[in-house]
């Protein structure tokens, strides 16, 4: 049994490498399907992608939306930087790019002054901001076929006001989504403050969670407000290690399936293995198993591909997020 799953596991990633020649030679994303409209619900599973996937290409909003419809997603945890540009966000002085395990970048006076007159001009922005431009990127989401189940703007810090954090909800709304996503807070006044305005919404807030993800941590958030949910990163789960196995993972699935809006799947190796983001089928990740108990189980939360492995010389993210949806799609069809 062992031998034909490494074949299949096999035969996928070289059908994938396959298939990405033709994403790669395609025409513009906007026209890559002609006039149909992606389909990425397969066995009653929602398969969606969060725009973060596609951070190495360009990111307008008409990109990002050509980027999903190339990739056969019809439903999305979007991020907020192109909404919110398209919308008419100020633009930041300072342009700094900061990788995630790297050395944080030092600043000088004079820039450190510019940044904080651009958060004082961005939090004024949303406090006064329309929603007429973030209808029409519902209008054209719409267009395309595109759903958004999460909105993910980088709006609800400590430091943000609750304008500011009532303007995001807002416009969450618009897009459609019935939830927005940020990293799980470390003071519980905060989830307090942040799940007591997504009641007022009624949109719910679903928190994420990287390496300090464990059985317990939403569980102080999740009895503050019923607009507490969790946004869980299978991947992430796994790479903490032991104690946390697959038949854990698919007991807190099972547990808190009533108070997870959105799920996080990637192909993570665990701590004991190095704890490497992988191409999927190669990593410790059950995703096989994750996939089949939500078909089985009806589970009603989206699972979401978050693309965070080397993309591989002469690939590119689209044809790479599309793997992982033939991947998915095998499993679940």
């Amino acid at each position: 049994m062992k031998k034909n799953y490494n074949q299949s596991r096999r035969q996928f990633l070289a059908a994938g490498s396959l298939a990405s020649l033709g994403l790669l030679f395609a025409k513009p994303a906007t026209f890559a399907f002609g006039s149909a409209k992606p389909d990425s619900k397969f066995g009653g599973v929602q398969i969606g992608c969060i725009t973060y996937s596609y951070r190495s290409m360009p990111g307008s909003i008409d990109e990002i939306i050509g980027y999903l419809t190339q990739s056969g997603i019809s439903a999305t945890e979007l991020m907020g930087d192109a909404v919110e540009e398209y919308a008419g966000k100020p633009v930041n002085p300072v342009q700094v790019r900061w990788v995630p395990g790297q050395p944080r970048p030092t600043f000088t006076d004079e820039q450190r002054a510019a940044m904080k007159k651009y958060q004082e001009d961005v939090k004024a922005w949303r406090e006064s901001v329309s929603m007429d431009k973030f209808k029409e990127v519902r209008a054209k989401l719409d267009k395309a076929g595109i759903s958004v189940y999460a909105y993910k703007p980088n709006a609800f810090g400590p430091n943000n006001s609750d304008a500011e954090v009532e303007y995001a909800l807002r416009s969450a709304k618009v897009l459609g989504a019935k939830s927005v996503t940020v990293e799980l807070p470390t003071d519980p006044k905060q989830t307090q403050r942040l799940g007591d305005l997504g009641a007022k919404h009624g949109i719910y807030f679903g928190y994420h969670a990287h390496l300090q993800v464990k059985d317990t941590a939403f569980d102080e958030a999740l009895a503050q407000s019923p607009y507490n949910s969790m946004n869980l990163d299978a991947g992430h789960y796994i790479a903490v290690g032991a104690p946390h196995t697959t038949a854990s993972l698919l007991a807190l699935l099972e547990a808190k399936k009533d108070r997870i809006t959105s799920l996080h799947i990637k192909d993570r190796t665990s701590k004991e293995h190095g704890a490497g983001n992988l191409v999927w089928g190669t990593g410790d990740t059950p995703l096989k198993e994750i996939l089949t108990a939500m078909k089985k189980n009806k589970y009603k939360f989206p699972a979401t591909i978050e693309l965070e492995y080397d993309i591989p010389a002469g690939s590119d993210a689209v044809a790479e997020v599309k793997k992982c949806v033939e991947f998915a799609k095998a499993i679940l069809v």
